[in-house]
Order: C-alpha cells, then sequence, then structure tokens
C-alpha cells in the first residue's frame, strides 16, 4: 500500500474526492448521467506552518470535513430538489450559506450533547453505587461506545442511508485501488476492499476510545469541574485520534494495523458493497481531481498493474 494523499466522503447518490485543495463531486443525477463539479477549498486556516502544527492539524481538518461535507451534501441534493426550488437568487445564496452554518455549528453542538454530556449524565447515576472514580468513567466510556455505535447502527436501517453507505464503500474501494497499485477500472474497483484505515468512521472509534482513557486519567471532585475538562479536551481528543489516522494511512506496521481493526470492523456497518453505477461514480470522482496514472508510474516501479 502507498499513500495517496486523496480522500473523501458519500453524498446524496455520489462520492466527493479531495486532493489538497481541489475537490470534486460526482453525482448520478434522476436521468442515469453523472454531474461532476471541481472546485477548491483551503480550508479555515490559511497559514501553512499552523494548519500543519501536529494535533492543532487535526481540530482544523475535523472543522474542514464538516463545512467541506456539509457543502457538498449540499450540492448533491440540489440535484433533487424540486426546478423551482434551484433557482438562487443572491440573496437566496446567502441565506442558504447562513443556514449551512448554523446547520454545521448545530451538528457540533448536538454531537457534543448526545455523545459526551448524556453519557456523563448516565454515569453520575452510578456513583452512589461506585466509589472508584476510574471504574466511573470507565462506565462513561462503554456508555458513549454503545449510544455512538448504536446510532450508527441505527441510521444504516433507513433505506437513504443504506445508499450513502454504499456510495461510501464505493470512496473505499477506489481508493485501496489506487493505493495497491492497481488501474482504476471497475474491475479492480470491485475487488478492492470496502474498508480504508483513514475512514472517519475509524476516526471517531478512536475519539471514543482515547476519550476513555483521558477521562478516567484526569480526576477533579468537581462534577462541574469535570464536565467543562471533558468538553475542554474534545479538540486535544481529536487531534490525537486523527494524527493516528494519519499515521495509519501511511504505515503498514503490524501494530499499527493491529490498532486499527477496531475502526476496520465498524466500517463493516458504515460501508456497504456498491452497485456498478456506484463504482462508475466513485471513478469520476477520482479522476476529476487525481492522476492515478502518473501515480502508479512513479510508486509500483514504474507499470501499471492490471489486477
Amino acid at each position: 500500500m502507498k499513500y495517496s494523499g486523496i480522500g473523501g466522503q458519500a453524498v446524496m447518490e455520489g462520492v466527493m474526492m479531495k486532493n489538497k485543495d481541489k475537490y470534486a463531486v460526482a453525482v448520478r443525477k434522476p436521468d442515469k448521467e453523472i454531474a461532476v463539479e471541481v472546485s477548491e477549498y483551503k480550508g479555515i486556516i490559511q497559514n501553512e506552518k499552523i494548519k500543519n502544527m501536529p494535533i492543532l492539524r487535526g481540530v482544523f481538518n475535523f472543522i474542514d470535513s464538516l463545512v467541506l461535507g456539509m457543502k457538498t451534501l449540499t450540492f448533491s441534493a440540489s440535484f433533487f430538489e424540486e426546478e423551482e426550488q434551484k433557482e438562487m437568487t443572491p440573496k437566496k445564496q446567502k441565506q442558504e450559506n447562513f443556514v449551512m452554518g448554523a446547520t454545521v455549528a448545530f451538528s457540533v453542538v448536538l454531537a457534543v450533547g448526545i455523545f459526551i454530556l448524556l453519557p456523563y449524565g448516565i454515569s453520575l447515576l452510578f456513583q452512589k453505587y461506585i466509589s472508584s472514580y476510574m471504574v466511573t468513567a470507565l462506565l462513561e466510556g462503554v456508555f458513549r461506545l454503545v449510544i455512538f455505535i448504536g446510532y450508527v447502527a441505527g441510521i444504516s436501517l433507513m433505506p437513504d442511508i443504506k445508499r450513502v453507505y454504499m456510495y461510501h464503500g464505493a470512496e473505499h474501494k477506489c481508493i485501496n485501488c489506487i493505493e495497491h497499485g492497481l488501474e482504476l477500472t471497475p474491475e479492480n474497483v470491485k475487488k478492492s476492499s470496502k474498508q480504508h484505515k483513514r475512514c472517519g468512521t475509524s476516526f471517531l472509534l478512536f475519539v471514543m476510545l482515547i476519550s476513555i482513557l483521558l477521562f478516567m486519567f484526569i480526576h477533579v471532585d468537581s462534577g462541574l469541574l469535570r464536565l467543562l475538562f471533558r468538553l475542554l479536551l474534545i479538540p486535544v481528543i481529536a487531534g490525537i485520534s486523527y494524527e493516528f489516522i494519519r499515521l495509519a494511512g501511511r504505515s503498514d506496521n503490524g501494530f499499527v494495523n493491529f490498532l486499527s481493526k477496531p475502526g476496520l470492523l465498524l466500517q463493516g456497518i458504515t460501508t456497504r458493497e456498491p452497485d456498478d453505477s456506484m463504482i462508475e461514480v466513485g471513478i469520476a470522482s477520482v479522476e476529476a481531481v487525481f492522476d492515478w496514472r502518473t501515480y502508479l508510474k512513479e510508486n509500483f516501479d514504474n507499470g501499471l498493474e492490471q489486477s
């Protein structure tokens, strides 16, 4: 496996792929044609030195992923709106941008409430029965994991989300195909893995696991201070989790691969095998932003493999 630098996400009936500051969204329209939009997103931080600082870059990357993810999801959804809704005046565009920003902010607040505050509140119910702070913190972490996995599994039952998970599989299979030295053809993509160590699912699982370790060893008596520490440590946990995912995507070390296993297992829920039309969309998205032929020549003995 050779790191390619490209990453992406599934959108409504499509795939977004990003390579450095350039990204492409490929969407299967209702008329079955593939629409591809190529644009640039430089991120919330422009200074390269700050942008690439360890730990901090994980926080910036997470925020950028939320912003770009919402933007590309909105773009993909536009193909399935009524015709009269598609006409966008400058005023409506500003309103749309405001709504998008508010949605991202609300999503962050909601995630903090569900995955941080709720497990913490449940753990407080056990304090009168358990004297050990570490055991209580461990229980809190277990509740957090159960809520997270239950949420991921629950939404996978929705028909629309099932299709998103299939496009998620197409995204992974396209990246795995080229990172393992294969030509980006439908046949090669089909037999590539739908699991990838740099997946956002793995990142979120590591956020959950690392939070358990940190919260177990940071002890304060005040319940309010404990809650405050949990909120303040969210960026730190995100940064640490990003550093591991970044390392995993560049390494075939056996220990790193072992630590990546839980995330890959969870991707069994968040990725599904795509059909041929979805693979075609994934390939279109990659080719719009990434010269995979040159990449293969430079990284795999100056030759292209067929299988």
